[in-house]
């Protein structure tokens, strides 16, 4: 076998163990499916906690309103939660929108903090820590500046969170608010129906493990002052958190109940910076928590260490050597002995990939589709071509970035 061949097996390998990692979290997120709902409805205790709702916003006048009538409209007990939106830095309307939202809402506890140049602009990390200084409930809600949550989602969470004490934080379901603007946004729809129900609910079905997203989340104030506040130098400041919530020995749990609604990025340019940061925030997180590998203080997230490492780094070497490969063989520069192989594998890959996919979206009505059904294929083809050149490229600037000891920039995704 040649080098070439060699190589190519390796990374073929390493993509179908992938592969196979996330179907078994896929059955698994599905038996958690089957499993929830049979689990009766989370009740809040008869005094239920202080609640405090922060929403990070720069230059989000575009969706503010929504955004803050939806959290205004929770059935959860009026004088028991506080809205802090933290107007960081903003040149837009921002500040304006906010003064009328608490001109209407005068008699409800609703701050507005607004920052300059010298408090604030530096991130979400940055403007969360700011609002939590100022917050008076014992449990800390987060919600983006684009989120129109259902009005029973805060009780959820709130409810699940305090049937147990060893779980420091419940966080719940998000869904694509505008999946029918472009073939991006459907494509991100399916996306994230997938990445709930097979990395959420899989990982925590099997490991107990879950991992907090930017929204839609409630955390306990304690276990937010032990680890000290938000990381400012992390772009995904929630996985992060959630790395340092598992080591003081807290769990995090899934409430699909929980839902949600959020605009996601409708160009490609776009959804390609936002999807830069992720790249970035989690190579840093993972590089940051991988000492802990081998280490007795990592034992609880030792599985998310390898599976993170194994999609950001693993995964993404052996796509890019095997393309690289098919591109060179097609040119006629270099040759192997395993493309009848892997044409094979290729067509299993594919149809695999289908199946697992078609079977998360099963879970949420109106998804089962057959023209999801045919987007999920495209999927493979270029979404996930997409998803490589991303991953690519934040890998490239995190180096440079670290290299030239550069400041990483807080991208704020663009709304509509």
């Amino acid at each position: 076998m040649s080098a070439v061949d060699t190589v190519l097996f390796i990374a073929v390998l390493a993509i179908w163990l992938i592969l196979i990692v996330n179907l078994i979290l896929t059955i698994a997120g599905y038996g958690f499916y089957l499993k929830w709902h049979r689990t009766p409805e989370a009740r809040l205790p008869k005094q239920p906690p202080m609640v405090s709702i922060l929403v990070p916003a720069h230059n989000e006048g575009r969706v503010l309103t929504k955004t803050v009538q939806a959290l205004m409209a929770f059935d959860y007990p009026i004088n028991r939660y506080e809205l802090i939106v933290i107007n960081d830095n903003s040149s837009d309307d921002s500040a304006a929108v906010l003064a009328q939202l608490q001109a209407q809402y005068s008699g409800r506890a609703l701050t507005v903090i607004n920052t300059d140049a010298k408090t604030g602009g530096r991130g979400k990390s940055n403007a969360l820590n700011i609002g939590l200084k100022r917050a008076h409930g014992s449990l800390i809600s987060i919600y983006d500046a684009d989120n129109t949550p259902e009005s029973g989602a805060l009780r959820a969470l709130v409810a699940t969170l305090m049937r147990d004490e060893q779980v420091g934080a419940v966080i719940g379901k998000f869904r694509t608010r505008n999946k029918l603007a472009t073939i991006l946004t459907r494509f991100i729809n399916i996306e994230t129906l997938a990445f709930q129900w097979m990395a959420q609910a899989g990982r925590q079905q099997l490991f107990k493990l879950c991992t907090i997203p930017g929204t839609n989340y409630v955390i306990r104030r304690s276990v937010l002052t032990a680890v000290g506040g938000w990381d400012v130098q992390a772009l995904a400041e929630d996985t992060e958190i959630s790395f340092r919530l598992y080591q003081l020995g807290y769990r995090i749990q899934f409430q699909p109940q929980a839902v949600t609604w959020e605009q996601e990025p409708q160009t490609l340019d776009v959804w390609f910076r936002q999807r830069t940061r992720w790249v970035k925030g989690n190579i840093y997180v993972v590089l940051k928590n991988l000492p802990l590998l081998l280490r007795p203080q990592g034992r609880r997230i030792r599985f998310d260490l390898l599976y993170f490492f194994a999609i950001y780094f693993l995964l993404m070497t052996a796509l890019l050597f095997s393309d690289a490969v098919f591109v060179l063989s097609v040119a006629g520069v270099v040759h192997s002995t395993l493309p009848g192989i892997g044409n094979g594998l290729w067509v299993f890959a594919i149809a695999l990939f289908m199946m697992s996919t078609f079977l998360t979206i099963t879970t949420e009505k109106g998804e089962m589709t057959w023209v999801n059904l045919g987007l999920i294929g495209l999927m493979y083809v270029v979404y996930s071509q997409m998803w490589l050149a991303v991953a690519a490229y934040g890998m490239g600037a995190y180096v440079r970035e670290h290299i030239f000891h550069q400041q990483a920039k807080w991208y704020k995704t663009k709304r509509y």
